[in-house]
């Protein structure tokens, strides 16, 4: 286990540069043509492809980094050049953070690759957890998975919502429910495989903002997936949900569903995202109050935009430390008694929906425009306090973990 540090090692930093680079000199001359296409950046992702940004030695190299820092520093460098198209590169790393947490060591080995393919034919993959009636509420999840023992089969019905990549993805991570009586400990995560018959795209969003990023529903329709699709496998699931019927009976053990496990791996990773947008506004902000002269002095010596900037800089120092604690302590094992993870997110997706409004009004007039990124930049961070957990569920998250109590 490394100790914790905030010193990043030279090799990090190389790696730092160097997504630094891709995101400074291919992705922020792209943000503003595919925000206004709101279509998948497929030129962009390629080109990460062939320089083996967006692939999956990639992203394992990062997630096994012994300090737990490899994935918050390159999502921070990422959604630093931009947030949509970074969420485009990104993206899939859901899906495949859904079969590392609850698939088998096969599985892991069968479906990751083929969610990235490789730089001559680019993949994407889908996580798909959200319904129209059951967001943070996963107690109201409608899609039903039925075990059809004849077959070995799964038969998946019912509609997702606001799944990244969903329809044009090439492998889905869906969590279905498989025992209503049991809630959320019912549920299960299922892949289905490429060209799979009856699962369909539904209604592409149109959004505020991460709009390069691909948003749809969902929609499965006597989807049949072999029974070594099950995540986890048929075993464990049925020793899990035994678990779970005896502590519906007062035994007092807890244990997660498929769903809560992911994200709850994800939420470090969905901050330092946060974290990125909120630097490259605050950047931008910096560099405009240095420049910009009003009544014969530039606008950075007014106390009233100085100390705007010395509280954004703060904030976003203050969050990436916190992304940065929970990350090394995942990675070591160590767990979030003080729901870590959860403040993490909370409180970076804050930061950035909060810096970015400041970065506008500093800029004036200007920062409404699009001319400058600032104005995109606001409408990205503000998926942060909704999206992977709205604020309002990480603090809820939080107040039960330091309270020991089930606050409604």
């Amino acid at each position: 286990m490394a100790e914790f540090t905030m010193e990043l090692s030279d090799e990090q930093k190389e790696v730092r540069d160097w997504i630094h680079g891709f995101a400074a000199d291919v992705m922020r001359p792209a943000a503003a043509e595919w925000d206004e296409r709101e279509e998948s950046p497929w030129p962009v992702i390629q080109e990460a492809a062939k320089i083996g940004l967006y692939s999956l030695d990639f992203y394992a190299q990062q997630f096994f980094d012994p300090t737990g820092l490899g994935i918050p520093m390159a999502m921070e460098e990422l959604f630093w050049g931009d947030a949509g198209i970074g969420l485009s590169i990104v993206g899939t790393g859901l899906a495949a953070v859904g079969v590392l947490a609850n698939g088998t060591e096969e599985q892991i080995g069968t479906w990751i690759p083929q969610m990235y393919g490789d730089a001559a034919d680019v993949k994407v993959a889908a996580f798909c957890s959200s319904e129209p009636d059951a967001g943070s509420d996963v107690s109201a999840m409608r899609t039903r998975a039925v075990y059809d023992e004849a077959k070995d089969e799964w038969v998946l019905n019912g509609t997702k919502t606001w799944a990244t990549n969903g329809g044009i993805a090439n492998v889905h991570v869906v969590v279905a429910v498989v025992d209503p009586d049991l809630g959320p400990k019912g549920h299960a995560s299922f892949i289905v495989p490429p060209r799979t018959p009856g699962l369909s795209q539904g209604q592409k969003f149109k959004k505020h903002g991460i709009r390069a990023s691909h948003t749809a529903e969902v929609v499965l329709e006597d989807v049949r997936v072999p029974g070594h699709c099950l995540l986890g496998g048929k075993e464990k699931l049925d020793e899990r949900l035994a678990r779970a019927r005896e502590r519906a009976r007062g035994t007092g053990e807890r244990v997660k569903n498929a769903a809560m496990a992911t994200f709850e791996a994800s939420r470090p990773a969905v901050g330092a995202q946060a974290v990125g947008i909120a630097r490259a506004a605050y950047e931008v902000a910096l560099d405009y109050a240095k420049e910009r002269v009003q009544f014969g002095r530039p606008i950075i010596d007014n106390q009233g935009v100085a100390f705007q900037l010395a509280d954004m800089r703060t904030q976003i120092d203050a969050a990436r430390l916190l992304v940065w604690r929970a990350s090394w302590m995942a990675t070591a094992g160590k767990p979030f008694t003080s729901a870590e993870g959860s403040m993490s997110k909370l409180f970076a997706g804050e930061t950035a929906k909060k810096v970015t409004a400041q970065a506008m009004q500093i800029l004036g007039g200007n920062g409404y425009t699009r001319e400058y990124p600032v104005e995109r930049m606001h409408r990205d961070a503000a998926i942060y306090t909704i999206f992977e957990g709205t604020s309002e569920i990480q603090r809820l998250v939080i107040a039960r973990t330091v309270a020991g109590v089930p606050i409604r």
